[in-house]
């Protein structure tokens, strides 16, 4: 399991990885919201640790987007003692718990894996890349955290597309996969009109490619950089 946390003050970041890590989980470190955000918008991890008081903002902004466009996504957000405005905040925005700083490694990590356990973990839900976003459960997808509306046909074509990330699937393969295997007759050139409108309504992106005389690959073309 993954966990994204975004904490400014590196050796807090630091030491709570190291023992997250010998734990067995992975993590992403943020040290601002923005980057962070960056991240979520082409990733899904299974849990978000937030420090409430971020240089570049606060992670009530962040906790609201995250309930916006990862629905179900469980975050555990960071407090200074004392804070009862900051826990109050944190709830109303949809976090799911906070762990007061300076905080016990040792009750962090009870807190994340009590929070697991309830909300299981989601990371597979999400499919993504360059910015589009397929939710598996909800059957939704977002361009740039646009709503976008598909046919049955231009649905299942970006759901194997992401399923594939990296490889090229020739036309036959995905003609039997999307249509024959329902008993469905369809000439080449429905695959041809599909990927089209496909393209059109998601914004002629660029991480879906077409491979002259095989078939299409979808790939990442943008990039984050973690700090760490």
């Amino acid at each position: 399991m993954e966990i994204y946390y975004v904490e400014d003050d590196t050796d807090i970041a630091q030491s709570t990885r190291t023992y997250l890590e010998q734990n067995g989980y992975r993590v992403s470190l943020f040290p601002t919201i923005r980057e962070a955000q960056i991240a979520l918008r082409e990733g899904c991890p299974s849990l978000v640790l937030v420090d409430w008081n971020m240089p570049d903002g606060h992670g009530s902004a962040l906790c609201r987007w995250i309930r916006a466009n990862r629905k179900g996504l469980p975050v555990i957000f960071l407090t200074v003692r004392g804070d009862s405005r900051d826990i109050v905040d944190g709830f109303a925005c949809g976090a799911d718990d906070y762990v007061v700083k300076p905080f016990e490694l040792e009750i962090l990590l009870s807190r994340i894996r009590a929070l697991l356990r309830r909300a299981g973990d989601i990371s597979g839900r999400y499919l993504s890349c360059d910015g589009i976003v397929l939710d598996r459960e909800a059957m939704q997808v977002r361009c740039q955290e646009e709503e976008i509306t598909l046919s049955l046909a231009e649905y299942r074509l970006l759901l194997l597309l992401l399923e594939n990330q990296g490889k090229t699937l020739p036309r036959e393969r995905i003609l039997e996969a999307l249509w024959d295997a329902d008993g469905n007759f369809v000439n080449d050139n429905t695959l041809t009109v599909t990927i089209k409108r496909l393209r059109e309504k998601l914004h002629q992106p660029v991480c879906i490619k077409t491979v002259r005389s095989i078939g299409y690959r979808m790939e990442e073309t943008l990039c984050w950089k973690e700090n760490s």
